[in-house]
Order: structure tokens, then C-alpha cells, then sequence
């Protein structure tokens, strides 16, 4: 224990933040002088502090136990503790607190500015400490008192810290105590004032009511944003950030014209700075400043920010006529910091578009290309959940609109990765490659083949930077596990044993031992002792002592997807390998590892094929792992069944409209043989003709029907179109057949737009109609009738009994 004085101990350094070593002594609250002569030996024993105590630890001891020196000297350092540790100060320090004499004594106006300052910050960390009364007692008057000092440091200071203050002493005390000091404060000469003033009644929106909201907030609000462009830029970045945040905490006070002005008010400020080179307003503006083109950045940056709360000031409904403009605006921003915002909240906007994300997918195209690898990688950490709400189209989008994305977006994706594998920021391409592995659940298993899958492999084996290869390691296994073609999962399989397994480079070796690692946790143990378990075995002979090494250390995690009997033979095989490392080892950090290995070995248990208790939330999630792996095996022998059964049936049905096609045009060409080797026009005539006619049609149609022998009566033939009520029934078995029609069958009608199942070719139609359009007369049409029902008789007779 060594003797320390308080004083030669605390911060009391010039370069004090708050305040000077002048200023922090004054602040005392015993009355008596301090002897400036030597210590007894007794006040020596109650200034001494164990020195090993954290700054923490020593202000709560001097606050539970020191003297009021001491305590003051805490109170005093309050600022330099909250700076360095301010978890641990609030919950620590501050409930020890319970003088308040000194921080209302340096409050005062007779005290320095930097003394008052210190007392503003400390106020505001410690209003919600005390109860409601104390505060109200002993710090509202000193804040209504620091609230019209004279300086405008002071009181700028004093208006940002009313909202811990409002918060400390509730609703009722805020609305008529800190909101008039509020008011006023916006009205203060000073516009840093008027600004800190703003921000603090934003802030506080949620905790006033209706009515102070319309009769007091809203009408400075407007004020504020009348004057902001003709006062410092300063004021219109603070305003552009806190926007979003005002127009919704005012939305259902706002008339529909208050509405309006405040959106436009938005739309100005998201592309200010702009309209020079948009070619607006060329004449009247002037040339901008560095420092102003700055400001204006930061505030279409801001404008970025709060792009989600202006989708719900103005209604996603809304979002294509009113909002879309400024995004495609935002998005193509000249600014990087402005894309990266934007990049950044992608993700909000399209959450809630919901079923009109697709009408932001060009913009998702722009950022995914942009030229800044900040903006994609702002992009990235959300790039799982925008694409599947881009796929998926939200709740209610149809299946049209998830297909128009996906082409644009896979040629985007490629493309952001071949820039980032380009750069030197590895840690945006390793980001990036994790992120891929959620492309299974958004697009095909081929597209995933032939677009992604080589590229993994490409730079697991061409890659220098040992994150980015793991990151595309991982994503190629989720790839593998996804893939519904065996014949393409068998060639990536090969290709990993033969590239990196049996690659000429330890570091592919190396990658490989890793490749299997992940393979074991994504896959079954039958799927890892079916193709892996021997190719890695077959490293123990590995001329690399590194790679061999690597191998021990994994063994553990291959012994323990054997099953017992059905993996019998391999656990023979481990165990011989393990034996010849223990024989023919030579490097003697390799072989300490490999007797290390060996111990373990031996202690661990081998499940077996039926489900043991020890093992059975491990065997439930293996089963689970090898039903998914054989789901995938039964879709795929399904998809080749569905292909084959629809080339049969494409064969099937272009042979019937060959044939339909060549009926239809024997019986054009007939009937028109038939029509110019009888001429004339009487009605006898007339009546042979549409007899002949007719039977030709009915021929054709029953010649077609007997086509299918899967028909056996006519009443099983669909007459889904039928128009002309006709029914027919054949019922019977041998030579017994019956034929009834209703009165009204072969009803045609002058369009021609009858289509009975009766008459399949469109050549047919047309001639029967227009011989129905020739015929004049009742008795015409009933003897067609009569010798049509006559034929069909004879005919259907000799049709269905031939059947049976």
C-alpha cells in the first residue's frame, strides 16, 4: 500500500476537455480551508487508496468511504469517466451520487463558461438517476437558469441536453416545464441555438400529445424548413437527417396540402446540388464552393437515409408514381457515400414494397455493377434477403415478374464477384462468397451449375488469400448438397479428388482436407463414406508433413461418420492407416500428433446402424441429411420420367394432326369433286347433293373416332363444345347396338359456328355449313335429316359391333 493524495491522482490536466485545474477546484463542499501543511499520520491513513484499483473501482471506494474532498474531486471527473468507460460509470458511479451541492454551485452565473458547461453535460447524465421530485426541486430551476444564459455555448448545451432531462422527469413536467424553454430556444438569435433547439423537439415528438404537436411543434417546424435555405447549409444537413423522423411523428396531424409541401420539401433536398448538371436553373445559380458541394453531398445522403421513411410518409401504394423518380436518382448518385446509403437501406425498401419489389430490380442490377466496392459491399450484407424478396416478389406478385428479374440479376451477380476477386479488398470478395450460398433456394440447380458452381472451383484452386478459398469451399458444398442432377454432382466430386485431393500443390492438398471437413458437416456420413472417406485416407502417405499433420487433426471427425457393421471394411482401413503413420512417421512433430490422435481414437465410440440413446440427436439429424440426399435422387428419376412421358406425348400428338391434317384435306378435295361433278340448282338436286355431302362429313367423323380403340362407345367421346344439341348413346353388347338422337340434332345456324365433337376438322365445318347456307326451304332440311339419321345408322351399327 502506498500513500495517494486524491489530488496528485485525479485528471486534473489542462487539456482537460471540460474544464481547467482552476475551474475543477473550486468545486468543494466542506467550508473550512485546507491545511496546506503536512499530513498526520491518520489523515495520510484516510486519503491512502489501494493503487491496483481501476478508475472505477477507486471512484465508487472514495464515494462509499472517502472523505467530501474526495467525493467532490469524483463528481468533478465525472465527464473524463463517462468518456472512458460509460457502461460501467452509469451503473456504478452515478447511483453513489447524492450530493448535488456542487454541480448547483458551479452551475451558476458567476461561474466560468467552461464551469457551466461541465454542468450542462453532467445535468443531462444524471436527470433520470434521481427521482422525479429531486429533480424537480433542485435541477429544473438550474436549467430554466442555463436556459437564458448569455452565452450561446451555454445554452446550445444546456437545449441538447433537455431530452435526457424530459426523460428523467416524464411527460406532464416536459410539456410545462421543457417545452416553453424549447419554444423559446427556437427562436434564440443564435442558429446553433435554433438548430440544437430542432433537433431536441424531433427528438421528443413521441412525448408530446396531439395538440401540442399541431398548436405548437408543427408551426415552428415550418418555420424552420421556410428558412433553411436561406440561412447556413449546416441547418439543411440537420434537417435533410431528421426528416424522416419528423414527417411520420406528424403524419396524422398534417392537412393534405401540409402533406404535399413537406414531400416536395423532400424531393428538393434529394437532389440539391444536382440541378447544374442536370441542366436546370443554370442562370440563376452560382458557382459552388468546395464546402458547399460538401454539404450538399451530406444531404442527399441523408435524403438516402431516410428513403424508408418517406415510402411510408407517402404509402408503398404510391411508391412507382411519387417516390420512384428520387430512387433511380439516389441510386445513380455521382457521390459514393450517397449509392452506399442507398445500398445500405435497399433492404427496407424492398421489405416494404412487398409485391412491387420488381420494379426496383434494375436499381439492385445498377448497385450490384457500381464501380465502388464500398457500394457492394454495403449491398452484400443484406443480398440473401433482397434476393429472395426478388425472386419471390413479396406476398401477392405473380409468377411473371419473378422470371423478368432473374436473367439480369445472375449476369449482375457474376459480375460483382469477378470485380471483387479483381480487387485487393479480399475481405468484401470472402463477404461476398458467403453470401452466395444462399442461391439454391433463388434460382435452378443448372443455372447454379453453369454460372457459379466452376467459378467456386476455379478460385478454391487459383486463389491466394486462405478466407476467400474456405468462404468458396463452403459455398461449393452448399451448391453440391442443392444439386438435383447426379450425373453433375458425380463430375464435381471427381473434380474435387482429382484437383485438390490428388493436386500437384500441398496448398490444394491442404484445401481439400478442408473441403471435407465442411462436406461432413453438410452432408450424411453414408454420402462422406461413399466418396470421400478413402481420398482422404490416401493423404497419409502425403510427402507434405504439413498436410499429414492436417490429416491427424481430422481424423477424429472421419472416425466418427463410420457405422458399425455397414462401414466395417473402412474402419479396417483407418485403423491400418493409423498403424503405418505410428511405423513409418518420421517427422517428429507429425507423429506427436499422430499418438495424441491415437488417444483419442481409442476413446471414442462407434455408433452403429440402430439408434443408440447417446447418439440419438446426432443419428435423427444424420437420417434427416440422408432423406433430403435421397429426395433429391427420387426428384430427379421424376423430372426424367415427366420429360420422357412429355416427348412421348409431343410424338403422340404431332402424328394426330398429321393425320387429322391429311383428312382434312382428302375431304376438302372431294367435296369439291363432288360439287362440280353434279350442277344444278333444283331442289331434288339440291337434296342429293347435301345428302352426299353430309354422309361424306359423318364418315370422316366416325372414321376418326374408330381411330382410338380405347373408345368403345360413343358416349365416352367428349362433346365439351357442342352447340348444336346433339346427343348420341350406344349402349350393347355383340350385335345388339341402339342409337337415339333428339329431335333438334344437326341444328346449324347461318354464322357457322358450330363446333360439335362430331366434325374434328375445320374443312368439314365449313362445308356442311355452307351447304346448310344453299338449302332453302323445311322440306329440304328434313329430307337431309331423314337420310343422314338413315346412314348414321347403318354405319354406327357396323362400327360398334366390328369393336366388340
Amino acid at each position: 500500500m502506498h500513500p495517494i493524495i486524491i489530488f496528485s491522482k485525479m485528471d486534473f490536466s489542462q487539456s482537460n476537455l471540460f474544464g481547467y485545474i482552476e475551474d475543477l477546484q473550486e468545486l468543494t463542499i466542506i467550508e473550512r480551508p485546507v491545511r496546506r501543511s503536512l499530513k498526520t499520520p491518520e489523515e495520510i491513513e484516510r486519503l491512502t487508496v489501494d493503487e491496483e484499483l481501476s478508475d472505477i473501482e477507486r471512484a465508487v471506494y472514495l464515494l462509499s468511504s472517502g472523505q467530501d474532498i474526495q467525493g467532490t474531486s469524483v463528481v468533478a471527473n465525472l465527464p473524463v469517466l463517462m468518456r472512458q468507460n460509460p457502461a460501467e460509470t452509469l451503473r456504478r458511479v452515478l447511483p453513489k451520487i447524492r450530493i448535488l451541492n456542487p454541480l448547483v454551485s458551479k452551475a451558476q452565473l458567476s461561474q466560468t463558461l467552461q464551469s457551466r458547461l461541465v454542468s450542462c453535460k453532467i445535468m443531462g447524465k444524471l436527470a433520470n438517476k434521481f427521482e422525479a421530485h429531486i429533480i424537480k426541486r433542485d435541477i429544473l430551476p438550474l436549467v430554466k437558469s442555463l436556459c437564458q444564459d448569455a452565452e450561446y455555448e451555454v445554452r446550445t448545451c444546456i437545449c441538447r441536453q433537455l431530452e435526457h432531462i424530459a426523460q428523467g422527469i416524464g411527460a406532464e413536467l416536459t410539456k410545462t416545464v421543457v417545452l416553453p424553454e424549447l419554444v423559446e430556444l427556437a427562436r434564440d438569435e443564435g442558429s446553433s441555438v435554433r438548430l440544437a433547439a430542432f433537433e431536441t423537439l424531433v427528438n421528443l415528438l413521441d412525448m408530446f400529445d396531439a395538440d401540442d404537436r399541431s398548436q405548437t411543434v408543427l408551426p415552428l417546424v415550418k418555420s424552420f424548413c421556410e428558412k433553411s435555405f436561406k440561412a447556413d447549409e449546416t441547418i439543411l444537413v440537420s434537417l435533410s437527417f431528421h426528416l424522416g423522423k419528423l414527417c411520420n411523428g406528424l403524419y396524422g396531424i398534417f392537412t393534405p396540402e401540409q402533406h404535399l409541401r413537406f414531400f416536395e420539401f423532400y424531393k428538393k433536398l434529394s437532389t440539391l446540388g444536382l440541378q447544374q448538371e442536370n441542366g436546370h436553373n443554370d442562370n440563376q445559380l452560382q458557382v459552388q464552393t468546395l464546402e458547399q458541394e460538401k454539404k450538399y453531398i451530406l444531404v442527399r445522403k441523408n435524403c438516402a437515409y431516410n428513403f424508408p421513411a418517406m415510402i411510408v410518409f407517402v404509402d408503398p401504394k404510391n411508391f412507382h408514381l411519387e417516390l420512384y423518380s428520387i430512387f433511380f436518382c439516389l441510386c445513380h448518385d455521382p457521390e459514393v457515400p450517397v449509392r452506399y446509403t442507398m445500398a445500405l437501406s435497399f433492404y427496407e425498401v424492398a421489405k416494404l414494397l412487398n409485391s412491387g419489389v420488381y420494379t426496383i430490380h434494375k436499381e439492385l442490377v445498377t448497385l450490384l455493377q457500381d464501380e465502388s466496392l464500398e457500394v457492394l459491399d454495403a449491398l452484400v450484407g443484406h443480398l440473401p434477403e433482397i434476393l429472395e424478396l426478388m425472386t419471390n416478389g413479396g406476398e401477392n406478385c405473380g409468377s411473371e415478374n419473378k422470371l423478368l428479374s432473374i436473367p439480369d440479376l445472375i449476369t449482375a451477380l457474376t459480375t460483382a464477384e469477378q470485380r471483387a476477386a479483381t480487387s485487393l479488398k479480399w475481405r468484401t470478395h470472402e463477404k461476398l462468397l458467403q453470401k452466395y450460398a444462399c442461391l439454391p433456394h433463388i434460382i435452378s440447380s443448372d443455372q447454379i451449375y453453369y454460372r457459379f458452381l466452376h467459378r467456386m472451383l476455379t478460385i478454391i484452386l487459383t486463389n491466394n488469400v486462405l478466407p476467400v478459398q474456405k468462404a468458396a469451399a463452403r459455398t461449393l458444398c452448399v451448391y453440391l448438397r442443392y444439386n438435383r442432377k447426379q450425373e453433375q454432382r458425380h463430375e464435381v466430386i471427381q473434380k474435387l479428388i482429382e484437383q485438390l485431393g490428388q493436386g500437384k500443390s500441398y496448398w490444394n492438398r491442404l484445401r481439400f482436407l478442408d473441403t471435407c471437413e465442411i462436406i461432413m458437416e453438410l452432408f450424411s456420413k453414408s454420402f462422406f463414406c461413399k466418396y470421400f472417406f478413402l481420398p482422404v485416407l490416401e493423404l497419409t502417405h502425403d510427402p507434405v508433413a504439413n498436410v499429414r499433420m492436417k490429416l491427424c487433426y481430422l481424423l477424429p471427425k472421419v472416425k466418427s461418420t463410420l457405422r458399425i457393421p455397414t462401414d466395417k471394411h473402412l474402419l479396417q482401413q483407418l485403423e491400418l492407416c493409423i498403424r503405418k503413420l505410428l511405423c513409418q512417421e518420421k517427422d517428429k512433430d507429425v507423429l506427436t500428433i499422430v499418438k495424441r490422435t491415437v488417444l483419442e481414437l481409442d476413446r471414442m465410440e462407434i455408433s452403429v446402424d440402430a439408434f443408440q440413446k447417446r447418439f440419438y440427436e446426432n443419428d435423427l439429424l444424420d437420417q434427416e441429411k440422408e432423406r433430403q440426399e435421397h429426395l433429391l435422387l427420387e426428384m430427379e428419376q421424376l423430372e426424367k420420367e415427366k420429360q420422357q412421358n412429355e416427348g412421348r406425348s409431343t410424338n403422340i400428338n404431332n402424328k394426330i394432326f398429321e393425320k387429322k391434317r391429311r383428312d382434312s384435306k382428302t375431304s376438302s378435295v372431294l367435296a369439291k369433286s363432288i360439287t362440280l361433278s353434279v350442277p344444278g340448282s333444283s331442289s331434288a338436286t339440291s337434296a342429293g347433293k347435301e345428302d352426299k355431302k353430309s354422309k361424306l362429313v359423318r364418315s370422316q367423323s366416325f372414321s376418326t373416332q374408330a381411330l382410338h380403340p380405347k373408345y368403345n362407345t360413343l358416349d365416352k367421346c367428349p362433346n365439351k363444345n357442342s352447340a348444336t344439341g346433339y346427343t348420341s348413346s350406344v349402349s350393347g353388347m355383340g350385335k345388339d347396338c341402339t342409337l337415339s338422337f333428339t329431335d333438334d340434332s344437326f341444328r346449324t345456324h347461318s354464322g357457322g359456328n358450330s363446333g360439335n365433337a362430331a366434325f374434328p376438322s375445320s374443312s368439314s365445318r365449313n362445308l356442311y355449313n355452307s351447304a346448310d347456307q344453299k338449302s332453302s326451304g323445311n322440306k329440304e332440311i328434313q329430307t337431309r335429316k331423314m337420310n343422314i339419321l338413315l346412314w348414321v345408322k347403318m354405319e354406327t351399327s357396323g362400327i360398334i359391333c366390328s369393336s366388340h
